[in-house]
């Protein structure tokens, strides 16, 4: 079993804490993909896509896409800028539409989870996971909570900009294991 993580933080901060110590976390082979110091550009939506089966873009997504497409689980990870996902993730997400190109059922059926880091306790995170449950949804992927008790919608965390705060967490830690029991019962009842 293989979980693909993505970290769409353009530093290598607190989200990235979060994801690895996730990651750390689960008993399968696991795989990271920071986006910072990572060329990533948006999509033109051209339809190049359509007509070729891949990406006229050259850039760091060929690692992502190859990731996403041999992974049983995915961990999006995203720090909340402008109260909601970041322009890594969002590029990120658009960007999968090559993937489907070559195959619209590519990503149906794998486990997906959110986990979301805000400077502010109520900065954004529950947009930031209802764009990730989206993404989800529209690609076929099963997303998955950590139940209706403090992580409903997935992991959230308060990290107040600093990786000493984000360690002090306890509430986001445990929406983060509450949310990772989920990820893993879902992935062994239907991977």
């Amino acid at each position: 079993m293989k979980v693909f993580g993505i970290c769409a933080s353009p530093r290598n901060s607190t989200t990235e804490y979060v994801l690895k110590h996730a990651l750390e976390k689960l008993n399968c082979e696991t795989v990271m993909f920071a986006c910072s110091g990572k060329d990533l550009k948006p999509c033109l939506h051209c339809d190049y896509c359509l007509e070729n089966k891949k990406c006229i873009i050259r850039d760091d997504m060929g690692e992502v896409y190859e990731n996403l497409q041999t992974a049983d689980g995915i961990i999006l990870a995203t720090p909340i800028q402008s109260g909601s996902i970041s322009a890594n993730l969002s590029i990120i997400m658009d960007r999968t539409r090559a993937l489907e190109a070559i195959d619209y059922n590519l990503l149906r059926g794998k486990i997906g989870m959110s986990i979301a880091v805000g400077g502010d306790r109520t900065g954004g995170q529950d947009f930031a996971h209802l764009s990730n449950i989206t993404y989800f949804m529209i690609h076929g992927i099963i997303p998955v909570s950590g139940g209706p008790f403090g992580s409903n919608l997935g992991a959230s965390f308060w990290s107040k900009d600093s990786i000493d705060e984000i360690k002090k967490d306890s509430y986001g830690m445990e929406s983060l294991n509450r949310t990772l029991k989920e990820f893993e019962n879902f992935l062994n009842k239907y991977i």
